[in-house]
């Protein structure tokens, strides 16, 4: 069959050919560095890693590119709250969303630029879009977009004009927009914002408006057309739409195919910190393991509305986790061969149908879970269950949740860490081997309990102790 994914601008799900075989170029918009990342910013992190994980098993070369924006209003605002330079909060919030990514295994993108580092691209784009009667000048520093210049605005989100309101949030547009619908490329820096917030042009001094970073950096790192755009559902009016719309004003092709997740809601409303339902990611982390974070939201379809409950979907993708992780256990103590590499290993043709299928995670964990149980058969059989621990853990590495990956061996550490965490481990599990032989029971009770207190977790079995961190 092939992949099909869904296209928003067209509403179909549609076969994805890349426009140059074997090279796939992907843009993501990454976050707006306010504040701390919460679990609905993960999201799409989560569903682009996917995709490009399952493009790169499938022998395409995948350039991902996720921009920072690091200057906004709501940043400028925070930071004067805080007593901060702005620049100092940004980059704060930008190192919590790195950690947060990398803690999940989000895979990190082939270039990660900031707003600020593209004012010059900023800039050149504006000319073109002036030159070729699609913007204007405002008062100094403000630059317009001319909505209606452009005949195909509203073709991602299939709106017409007469319906749409003003871009500004407030009541009277300002008195250099010629048309309420225009929206700003070029923003003149407020009276109370630091001089270091703006930049000299030819229109005045200013900042970026929120849409023009993405097409100049799109553009610049991507080129002129490139195959896929991506971002969460509620970024497509008005930024997307924006966009696209500014980008094909100045005569380029701009995304072949609209990739958008879908919310993550808690108690039935789409997570925001305006609504004080916020999960923040580092929070989380503190109780749960991040394998489980990572499961919760990588399980259910991209498409798909994530209705999040605190302790109760951890709780659950912590019971499907143990089965799989286990049985890739039991199966490496069977034959150490099934802990072998995975990269070349075949896929069950029905995992594969399910991935090609609009990437249908819940019907490619189901084969998963197919796998583990015929593998559990045969082990209970005396056997071994070689082939299906592969296969198990092939399917997995394509979803980043292999149990054997380095990332989650030791909750995330490296495998270096792993080893000198198992020699440490194996000491007190000696000692309390030879405890229990000699039958001095509390002592060895203690060393359990040590570990216990540690989240190491002890399991007595026919071939000695196993120990896993919980």
């Amino acid at each position: 069959m092939g992949l099909h994914l869904y296209d928003t601008a067209s509403r179909a799900v549609r076969p994805f050919e890349p426009s140059t075989p074997g090279e796939v170029g992907i843009y993501l918009c990454g976050a707006t560095v306010q504040g701390s990342p919460h679990i609905g910013h993960l999201r799409s992190g989560i569903a682009v890693d996917i995709l490009r994980r399952w493009l790169t098993r499938q022998g395409q070369q995948v350039t991902l590119i996720r921009n920072v924006t690091d200057i906004d209003d709501k940043i400028l605002t925070k930071a004067a709250e805080h007593g901060e330079p702005w620049w100092a909060w940004a980059h704060r919030f930008e190192r919590e969303f790195t950690e947060a990514y990398d803690a999940l295994h989000v895979l990190p993108p082939t270039y990660e630029p900031r707003a600020t580092g593209h004012i010059t691209e900023m800039v050149e784009l504006m000319d073109r879009l002036v030159d070729r009667g699609h913007a204007y000048p405002g008062d100094p520093g403000n630059v317009w977009f001319d909505v209606r210049s452009f005949t195909q605005y509203g073709a991602l989100t299939r709106q017409l004009l007469e319906n749409l309101g003003s871009d500004d949030d407030v009541a009277e547009p300002p008195p250099d927009k010629r048309d309420p619908l225009d929206f700003a490329l070029w923003k003149a820096p407020k009276d109370d914002e630091p001089d270091t917030a703006s930049w000299p042009t030819p229109y005045g001094r200013g900042r970026p408006g929120w849409h023009l970073e993405c097409s100049a950096m799109a553009r610049k790192y991507l080129g002129e057309a490139f195959d896929i755009h991506a971002g969460g559902i509620d970024l497509r009016f008005p930024h997307h739409e924006n966009e696209q719309a500014q980008s094909r004003a100045a005569g380029w092709g701009f995304a072949g195919l609209w990739f958008h997740n879908a919310w993550v809601t808690v108690g039935g409303e789409k997570m925001s910190k305006s609504l004080g339902n916020s999960l923040i990611v580092r929070e989380v982390l503190r109780e749960a393991d991040p394998v489980l974070l990572r499961y919760a939201l990588g399980a259910v379809h991209y498409r798909s509305t994530l209705e999040f409950t605190p302790g109760a979907s951890l709780v659950e993708a912590g019971a499907a986790w143990e089965r799989v992780a286990g049985f890739v256990s039991r199966a490496v103590e069977a034959d150490d061969g099934a802990a072998g590499s995975v990269g070349q290993v075949t896929l069950p043709e029905a995992f594969v149908s399910a991935m090609d299928d609009d990437l249908n995670v819940s019907a490619a964990l189901a084969v998963v879970h197919e796998t583990v149980r015929a593998g559990n058969s045969a082990l209970a059989g005396g056997g071994a269950a070689t082939q299906e621990a592969l296969a198990v853990r092939a399917m997995l590495d394509v979803l980043a949740l292999d149990p054997l990956d380095e990332h989650w061996a030791a909750g995330g550490g490296s495998a270096v860490e792993q080893s000198a965490l198992d020699v440490l481990v194996r000491a007190l599990l000696d000692d309390r081997a030879e405890a229990r032989a000699a039958k001095d029971w509390p002592r060895a009770d203690a060393l359990r309990d040590r570990l216990t207190e540690a989240g190491v977790v002890v399991e007595d079995g026919a071939d000695g102790a196993r120990w896993t961190l919980r």
